[in-house]
């Protein structure tokens, strides 16, 4: 009878102790209204349950480089808060600005071998260019969730980790025939292994 408090304690701990989070992996396949491929598309995904806390970290390089007249990646993801560097590595000088809501600057003429850097503070897209050479063209999107991912050429991207359970798909593409150039969909991650899901958009 004395150990009977010690063993109802005990069975207490180990109830009330958390299960281990559930995640899932979302394989996305984006194409066009005639089934092409759609490379970099930009692919979110918020879980109902909400996103981890913590900072927002991805294994890519946040910097947006000018070379051969041109933004490489064409397309940049970035968490809110980020800073991202544009080195110029072409021989002639440059003057990035935008004029997207998100995010209202201009990087003045630098040249070769120079770099300049702007933090991003609100989640959006942002459209780049360049004040000397018209064709360049670029986006930098700022994200407030750590499942993200661009498609490659294939049109395909994949996002481990996601929470399981019910969740909100959004794919944003420049040239997508929507508000804001982004649609939503509803998306049931599994708590373990792969899902796949295609998209078809509609494009300008």
């Amino acid at each position: 009878m004395k150990r009977l408090p010690f063993l109802l304690a005990t069975a207490t701990i180990a109830v009330a102790a958390p299960a281990p989070a559930r995640a899932g992996t979302v394989a996305v396949h984006v194409v066009d209204a005639q089934g092409r491929p759609v490379p970099d598309a930009v692919v979110t995904i918020h879980p109902a349950a909400g996103v981890p806390a913590g900072p927002i970290r991805f294994p890519w390089s946040q910097a947006m480089l000018q070379k051969d007249i041109a933004f490489h990646p064409s397309t940049l993801i970035v968490p809110v808060g980020a800073t991202v560097t544009f080195p110029n590595a072409d021989k002639v000088r440059h003057h990035v600005y935008s004029f997207s809501k998100p995010a209202r600057f201009e990087l003045k003429l630098f040249g070769r071998d120079e770099t300049r850097s702007y933090t991003f503070r609100t989640a959006g897209a942002v459209a780049l260019g360049c004040n000397i050479h018209d064709s360049m063209k670029g986006f930098i999107k700022v994200v407030d969730t750590p499942f993200a991912a661009r498609t490659d050429a294939s049109g395909d991207a994949r996002i481990p980790g996601v929470t399981g359970g019910q969740a909100r798909l959004t794919v944003w593409h420049p040239q997508m025939k929507a508000r804001f150039n982004e649609s939503t969909f509803p998306l049931g991650v599994p708590a373990g292994g792969e899902t796949a899901q295609q998209i078809r958009l509609a494009l300008r």
